[in-house]
């Protein structure tokens, strides 16, 4: 059953999320099970939303490759990570690829 993870890391600034991504390529190595993925940013530090095939997929990815990137990153602290079925998902005709 595919789920939604909510993810809130406070403190963690966009310098810091770009390096992970650039050294974990998500984007042009898509993570197994990844669906969606957005990011943002607020007074307190990174959001994000993801859908997973399944929360597994999700650890499975984080302990592999993004766990080693947040360290090399220098990010620290732990996030407050939520998962919740995924009711419904619709993405607009025409929506494709990364913004």
């Amino acid at each position: 059953m595919a789920v939604v993870m909510s993810m809130s890391w406070a403190g963690v600034s966009p310098e810091q999320y770009d390096m992970v991504r650039d050294t974990v390529g998500w984007e042009e190595t898509a993570p197994v099970g990844g669906e969606v993925h957005m990011a943002w940013f607020d007074a307190q530090g990174l959001r994000v939303v993801d859908v997973w095939e399944s929360e597994q997929a999700f650890r499975t990815f984080f302990a592999g490759r993004l766990a080693p990137a947040i360290e090399k990153a220098g990010i620290e602290g732990a996030p407050e990570t939520d998962f919740r079925p995924l009711h419904r998902r619709f993405i607009a005709p025409g929506v494709t690829g990364a913004a």
